[in-house]
């Protein structure tokens, strides 16, 4: 777990592509054994896949990183402040952007490159789940922000519609997907695969408002999945059931755990308040106020968007009412419940800055409002 968590954070304090790509590849390798070792019954399929679609990825990735390193220039760097002052002929910026793009794709993940994330999390332990939601996800965003947008403006503003009917395609297909899986962890999987097209949105609108909307949604929605994920493991822990069908009356065994489960699902949910909704907020902003896009276009997308968060509610809340309402009190080995103890109190310290974030934003927004600046300013230049 901490080798796992060591290669994340190597790769969001590099400030170096080279010492990104080994920190990128260095995760992989702790993902994979807690998969097969902890893993569920089909363990070895998923981790499997997992292993050839990210390392697979990663093939571009490293082609990228040298081939950008090494053009022209008699001195080849690869520091990130030294690169993004350099410009690139338009055909080959495209041609590096798409090899980027592949691996980012992959590691977020954007729809057709998904199939390998609901396979993983249903077959993962909930811990491990907790890090590839919270954080593995955010690797191949952040990657899109600091190299694709940073790095590569003119590509961007090419590929960036592309971003906007890929985001609501995928929005649209996720929330269709989650409430036909029976699997409690596949469901919160598909919701992810849904929220993250609210920040491929937010990155291909080139704005300020759009761009500081998705950065506030992958913050809000590492802690929303990770929490969901937490919650689906002590309840696994009480009652020994991974289906929903199989579930149902939790709430008057175990209320508490409930409590906190209904409050993170109005959270992914964008109930007014939280973070998710916020976020979700702020990059409808970033679309409306885009210059790159036709009045009609914008319209079309937020409409579709709109429904999207309208199906939500639905998975959400369907998975609520399948797990803790109804009358199908428990009959399994371990019926002796008891409610949350003091592990599951540690849960306050992700629930606090999901309800910080959605009453005030700005704490987070301040943190990254420079950057974002210098980042959109390369497209109007």
């Amino acid at each position: 777990m901490l080798a796992m968590y060591s290669g994340q954070i190597g790769s969001f304090s590099s400030r170096d592509l080279l010492l990104f790509f080994i920190m990128w590849e260095l995760e992989l390798i702790p993902v994979y054994l807690l998969l097969c070792m902890w893993g569920g019954k089909k363990r070895l399929y998923s981790a499997t896949k997992f292993i050839l679609y990210t390392a697979g990825g990663s093939v571009f990735l490293l082609i990228g990183v040298l081939g950008i390193g090494l053009y022209g220039s008699n001195e080849p760097t690869l520091n990130l402040e030294t690169l993004a002052n350099q410009s690139y002929p338009v055909a080959l910026e495209i041609i590096f952007y798409i090899g980027f793009l592949i691996a980012f794709a992959v590691k977020s993940p954007i729809i057709p490159f998904h199939t390998w994330l609901p396979d993983t999390h249903g077959e993962a332990h909930y811990s491990t789940c907790m890090l590839l939601a919270g954080i593995l996800l955010k690797m191949g965003a952040y990657g899109l922000v600091r190299i694709n947008m940073e790095l590569l403006p003119h590509a961007h503003s090419i590929f960036s519609p592309w971003f906007m009917i890929v985001g609501t395609m995928q929005i649209i297909y996720a929330a269709s997907a989650s409430p036909g899986q029976r699997n409690l962890k596949k469901r919160i999987a598909y919701s992810s695969i849904s929220h993250m097209g609210f920040i491929i949105i937010g990155i291909g609108s080139i704005t300020d408002t759009g761009l500081n909307g998705a950065i506030l949604q992958i913050i809000s929605h590492g802690f929303i999945s990770a929490a969901l994920f937490f919650l689906a493991g002590t309840s696994y822990d009480r009652i020994r059931l991974a289906y929903l069908d199989e579930m149902g009356g939790l709430a008057i065994p175990i209320p508490k755990i409930f409590t906190l489960f209904s409050i993170l699902s109005m959270s992914s949910l964008a109930l007014p308040g939280m973070s998710g909704f916020i976020a979700e907020l702020i990059v409808f902003l970033g679309i409306i106020t885009s210059q790159k896009f036709l009045l009609m276009t914008k319209i079309l997308i937020t409409f579709v968007m709109a429904i999207g968060m309208i199906l939500t509610p639905i998975y959400s809340l369907s998975m609520l009412r399948q797990m803790f309402y109804g009358y199908k009190l428990l009959n399994v080995p371990n019926s002796d419940f008891f409610d949350s103890g003091p592990r599951e109190f540690v849960l306050i310290s992700i629930l606090l800055p999901v309800i910080g974030i959605g009453i005030y934003p700005d704490f987070v927004l301040s943190l990254a409002v420079d950057k974002v600046e210098a980042i959109i300013s390369n497209f109007f230049l």
